[in-house]
């Protein structure tokens, strides 16, 4: 019960905290990189509403994650290894440093395609 309430939660925090959202979720392709890197920022950069700020930034990377996961897209063969402890907060800050190395370029890409980039080139297997 208190999983389905924490859920339930962070999805109303979510989507009162981004009107981008919506289109995250119904996988618009105008959710940029710096779409993404916007909540992930603010998590810690606002007491007020850094909390729902960061929940909407590592949820997505957790889906993103566990979807890749769940396909087959992670491990040896695909040179793709995400931190096992961690995760999202790790994946996170790997994921704004990405964009800032190179910020005019990259915050225009899709956000599933820069947080497989971060995935790339910050975690990869053996590395």
């Amino acid at each position: 019960m208190r999983k389905e309430m924490t859920v339930a939660l962070s999805a109303a925090l979510i989507a009162v905290a981004s009107p981008a959202l919506p289109q995250a979720l119904t996988g618009g392709e105008g959710y940029t990189a710096l779409d993404l890197l916007s909540p992930c920022q603010e998590a810690d950069n606002d007491a007020r509403w850094g909390a729902a700020a960061e929940a909407e930034c590592e949820q997505y990377i957790i889906g993103y994650v566990d979807a890749l996961r769940v396909t087959g897209g992670t491990g040896p063969d695909s040179g793709v290894c995400p931190p096992d402890v961690n995760t999202a907060d790790e994946i996170r800050w790997a994921f704004m440093r990405w964009v800032h190395e190179d910020y005019s370029d990259r915050g225009e890409m899709p956000a599933k395609d820069a947080l497989m980039s971060t995935l790339r080139d910050s975690f990869p297997c053996g590395g």
